[in-house]
């Protein structure tokens, strides 16, 4: 395991090419995104301290996202197969649980649900991460989303 000190900005993997990493969050916030064959992004997930950031393609195929640091950053990073350590499994388990919390959560909760959803799931980013970023994660637009919160 080796530490990396990241910029706001930096990118640590690009959607296409082989990584074979897992990335653990000690002080910052990454997240992971994609992008349409229209050049619009899709934010998938965000790791801020304590969490850990992965793309579930095996080391040897071409990864699905790209991960970046939105905040200048500490991070951790093993490889794959340290995936495989009984120690890590609960944090794993706890961001499996959040992802299906969230594609359920996606399939038919209203505007506001969403946004509800994820406040009490990132709590301590909300402020830290500008709405546009928000409405892409909750896969609206941001005037969709100022238009939800209005009305709440």
């Amino acid at each position: 395991m080796s530490t990396i000190t990241l910029k706001k900005g930096d990118i640590l993997q690009r959607a296409g090419e082989l990584n074979s990493k897992i990335y653990r969050v000690n002080f910052g916030l990454l997240r992971s995104y994609s992008l349409d064959k229209k050049g619009k992004e899709h934010i998938f997930l965000f790791a801020p301290e304590g969490t850990v950031m992965v793309d579930h393609i095996p080391p040897n195929v071409p990864a699905d996202l790209f991960i970046d640091a939105l905040e200048d950053s500490v991070v951790s990073v093993l490889d794959k197969n340290f995936f495989n350590s009984h120690q890590n499994m609960p944090e794993m388990i706890h961001r499996i649980d959040g992802l299906q919390k969230r594609v359920i959560m996606l399939m038919g909760g209203s505007i506001l649900d969403r946004y509800e959803h994820f406040v009490a799931t990132y709590p301590q980013i909300v402020s830290r991460i500008p709405q546009r970023m928000i409405a892409s994660y909750l896969g609206v637009t941001p005037e969709a989303l100022s238009k939800a919160k209005r009305k709440k």
